[in-house]
């Protein structure tokens, strides 16, 4: 839901790249990446995430898991209009991801494990839950300065979970 807020919000990001332009999505369309436990991966799709409830967001990721891993995926989940992806490796222990974006999309937001680490908070240094999160984008479609907001977006939104 964070990850579809942020794209909501930096429209540049959430589309795709063909004959020679960025398309806008037609919508927020999150993919979601699932590693099938026989091997492979599939990326079904919530359409209109940013309107999705942060439950119903999270009974559909539920229901994706449970329904590719069993093999009774429905084909309508993995239609090809989605507009961003997600992955996260952090149930595999991965403190970041390096994801790879999966033409024609333009981004994927990655996200590792979440780990107690020390920061600083009003000059002391405190132990906190972090989580990293990466991007991934495509240059032909948009820029660095883009996805550094985008990112800050994604941050602020994640820090304030009562948003969501």
């Amino acid at each position: 839901r964070a990850v579809a807020l942020a794209a909501q919000r930096h429209p540049e990001l959430n589309g795709t790249w063909s004959d020679g332009r960025f398309r806008p999505g037609l919508g927020v369309n999150v993919s979601v990446a699932i590693s099938l436990r026989g091997g492979g991966l599939v990326t079904p799709t919530i359409r209109h995430a940013d309107r999705v409830t942060l439950d119903e967001t999270m009974r559909l990721l539920r229901e994706f898991t449970t329904t590719a891993r069993t093999g009774t995926m429905r084909s309508e989940w993995t239609a090809s209009d989605s507009s961003i992806t997600v992955t996260n490796l952090g149930d595999r222990g991965a403190d970041l991801v390096h994801g790879l974006i999966s033409p024609p999309e333009v981004a994927l937001v990655g996200f590792g494990r979440i780990a107690e680490r020390a920061v600083v908070v009003d000059g002391a240094v405190v132990v906190r839950p972090v989580v990293i999160s990466t991007l991934a984008a495509d240059h032909r479609a948009t820029d660095g300065a883009v996805g550094s907001r985008f990112l800050s977006t994604l941050a602020n939104t994640l820090e304030h979970p009562e948003e969501l």
